[in-house]
C-alpha cells in the first residue's frame, strides 16, 4: 500500500519526520478550530488537509540553528 502523498515529498517542506508529525497535528488543530469558529463545514478531515498543504509546498518548517546543537 502506498501513502499519498509520499513521506519523502513531505520531508522537502519539512527537513525531519518528527517536525512533520508536529506540523501537522497543529495546522489540524488550526483547521479545525477555524472551522468551527466560522461554522464552516469541512470538504475533508483536518489531518487531511493539512497534508494536502504540506505535499502542495503551502506550509513549510525549519529548525532554528540555535536548536540544532
Amino acid at each position: 500500500m502506498m501513502l499519498y502523498p509520499p513521506v519523502p515529498k513531505m520531508l522537502e517542506s519539512v527537513p525531519s519526520r518528527y517536525l512533520l508529525v508536529n506540523v501537522i497535528a497543529r495546522r489540524a488543530r488550526q483547521v479545525a478550530i477555524e472551522a468551527e469558529e466560522f461554522k464552516v463545514p469541512l470538504e475533508k478531515k483536518p489531518v487531511s488537509q493539512a497534508i494536502d498543504e504540506i505535499a502542495d509546498g503551502l506550509i513549510t518548517a525549519d529548525v532554528k540553528e540555535e536548536y540544532m546543537r
